[in-house]
């Protein structure tokens, strides 16, 4: 779903569609299919840092199958990852370029050189996925006179006008595209940008590989005994890549609380990518001995079988302490019909029922304040003594919600719309590859 409005009206309902409010659980290329179609094929350059585990190269990916899937031209710029195999399989093209860095004259040589790939493959749009890559792609857009466009998949910091002028080649797209409504306001506080030239276009969810009813038992016992948590213990999954922003250490101080209580037969697990780039995890585990709370907290890093992991949890918990946007893990989360907490920073509000902005029996989870281990404690130990009966029923509420409202065939739908509208304003004939 897409929502592209000259004004904003409050409080907000989505999806904007009747196909959304639906639920439709219809293929992907059912939903490219009914899409309009443009008159002719177009090539896409897609600028991302990296092609590892975070939003920005999961969307990245995400966005060639459906450009691929739709007889487009995708090509990916990136210094790559594990997940640039995944480009070629879906369709896409992939070069390998450093667009992570952020020195001013690597991203002034990469503006260049993405000015040369895009007039080499008759590129019709640019696509940035960051701010490192994106100061490279609006140089090229500007040199080659190639609609830009964004994608913001969480708040960054503006610590200084520095910070806040780098920030800033994320709203200077002739579209910027933001997952959450939380994330329009953000850019529309901060920026001043034009409602009309902000598209609402929320995760792809695969409901099909996130489907309670296709895990089997042996598949969540493999998860549990691989974690060395018992059958009779419930499971905190606290998702993320251990990075400070995501509030692994809220969670840790929550389960102090937890233990400094009573409460007994329960384990937090991490499930997030260390990437090492940190002083935070080490950080992290001296607050675990600190706090003693290392017989009840497990790292399990990233996790092969995701769907089975969500399956073994009682609750699953974000605690970002910045805005993070849209939450993947969330949803998928919701979808695996597990209640969720998430902090007010950690998720669109949209992409959770929590009281008191619905009743007690709407709601699919709890939110708190973020950096408040109190308020997760207490949350957790709301959700933790529920009968099973009860806390299933909230999961369950959770996957019929996020199915009506985050379909990826919607999702992919409300992308190609918004290409063809960019696409059929640009007077530019399409050049030829040399």
């Amino acid at each position: 779903m897409v929502r592209q409005s000259a004004a904003r009206s409050s409080p907000r309902t989505w999806p904007a569609d009747d196909t959304a409010a639906a639920g439709l659980q219809a293929p992907v290329h059912e939903a490219i299919a009914a899409a309009p179609p443009v008159a002719r094929q177009l090539t896409v350059l897609i600028a991302v840092p990296s092609l590892d585990a975070g939003a920005a190269d999961e969307g990245a990916v995400d966005l060639v199958r459906i450009l691929a899937g739709a007889g487009h031209r995708p090509v990916v710029v990136s210094r790559g990852g594990r997940r640039q195999d995944d480009v070629a399989a879906a369709g896409g093209e992939f070069i390998c370029r450093n667009m992570a860095s952020k020195n001013p004259f690597t991203m002034l040589r990469n503006g260049i050189a993405l000015a040369g790939i895009v007039r080499r493959h008759g590129c019709d749009l640019i696509h940035a996925h960051g701010r490192a890559p994106g100061w490279s792609a609006y140089l090229a857009a500007r040199l080659t006179r190639v609609p830009f466009l964004t994608t913001w998949y969480k708040g960054f910091r503006e610590q200084n006008r520095a910070k806040r002028l780098y920030n800033s080649v994320m709203v200077r797209g002739e579209r910027v595209i933001v997952v959450s409504d939380q994330l329009a306001d953000l850019v529309n506080g901060r920026y001043g940008t034009a409602w009309d030239r902000i598209a609402i276009i929320p995760r792809r969810i695969d409901f099909h590989g996130f489907d309670p009813a296709t895990v089997a038992a042996q598949r969540v016992a493999a998860v549990r005994r691989a974690w060395g948590v018992d059958a009779d213990s419930k499971v905190i999954l606290a998702v993320g890549r251990l990075l400070r922003r995501k509030g692994h250490h809220v969670v840790v101080q929550a389960m102090q609380r937890l233990k400094q209580r009573g409460m007994k037969n329960v384990v937090c697990v991490f499930i997030g990518e260390d990437l090492g780039r940190s002083r935070y995890v080490g950080e992290l585990w001296d607050l675990v001995q600190a706090t003693e709370t290392s017989d009840v907290i497990r790292t399990a890093g990233p996790v092969d079988d995701l769907p089975a992991a969500y399956a073994a949890a009682s609750v699953v918990v974000s605690a970002a302490t910045q805005p993070e946007g849209l939450q993947r893990a969330i949803l998928e989360a919701q979808a695996m019909a597990r209640p969720v907490i998430i902090s007010e920073a950690g998720a669109g509000t949209e992409s959770v029922l929590a009281p008191p902005a619905v009743a007690e029996d709407r709601m699919t989870g709890l939110r708190i304040p973020a950096g408040d281990p109190a308020e997760l404690a207490a949350a957790l130990v709301r959700l933790l003594s529920l009968p099973d009966s009860t806390r299933w029923a909230i999961g369950a509420r959770g996957r019929a919600w996020v199915t009506a409202h985050f379909d990826a065939a919607a999702a992919a739908a409300a992308m190609l719309r918004l290409y063809a509208d960019v696409a059929g304003h640009t007077a530019a004939p399409r050049r030829q590859r040399r």
